[in-house]
């Protein structure tokens, strides 16, 4: 059977009270329910990891590596995940604010229900990426290469793919309020509505004047 993206089995995992730290080992670990505010895992590895309910207001995963792992109810007003790395994820239910990822990779990842207010993929390659009954009130993927990326259900207040490079990227399920890099949509699938409503951005990019 063909596995689903974002599809992560975790068993047997022992519990973990510590400390998160930079350069950290992290396998087969269930984090529940913790405050891990402020902590630095800095260029750790998380791999067949559960988190859940933690709290992670103003942590860093700079350059850290997540595989096999879901994240569950997690929070953070804001959270550093620059030139971090995420393979086999699932993030469900997340409500996080502030998320600055520019220069991420993420591979095989689910991002499903919760809300974001602002996520930042600048310069990120995304492959076989599902946004799934989401709210994201912006989406900045400027300069990102995106893969098989598609959107179900979801809400974006803005989204901006200036510069980047886009390969089956389907968006036919994301209510846009707002989209900027107009001339870069190259390679995405939208629906006849969505194309109705972009009309007159796609007219003033264009230079067009509609008149009766």
């Amino acid at each position: 059977m063909k596995r689903r993206i974002g599809d992560v089995k975790l068993h047997d995992l022992a519990p973990f009270t510590g400390e998160l730290e930079p350069d950290g080992d992290y396998d087969g670990l269930e984090l529940r329910d913790l405050d891990l505010s402020g902590q630095d895992a800095e260029n750790a590895r998380f791999l067949g990891c559960r988190i859940a309910g933690c709290a992670l207001d103003d942590a860093s995963l700079t350059r850290a590596q997540i595989a096999d792992t879901e994240l569950t109810e997690v929070r953070a007003h804001t959270l550093g995940a620059v030139d971090s790395a995420w393979r086999d994820v699932a993030l469900t239910g997340c409500r996080l604010g502030a998320v600055t990822a520019y220069g991420a990779h993420l591979t095989r990842v689910r991002i499903a229900g919760g809300k974001l207010d602002y996520l930042n993929l600048r310069d990120g390659v995304l492959t076989d990426v599902v946004f799934e009954d989401c709210v994201i009130g912006e989406l900045d993927l400027i300069g990102a290469k995106l893969i098989r990326v598609s959107f179900v259900g979801c809400r974006v207040g803005q989204l901006d793919v200036t510069r980047a490079a886009l390969d089956r990227v389907d968006l036919r399920g994301a209510e846009l309020s707002a989209l900027r890099g107009m001339a870069h949509l190259r390679g995405a699938t939208i629906s006849p509505d969505q194309l109705t409503d972009l009309a007159p951005h796609l007219a003033a990019h264009l230079g067009l004047t509609v008149e009766d």
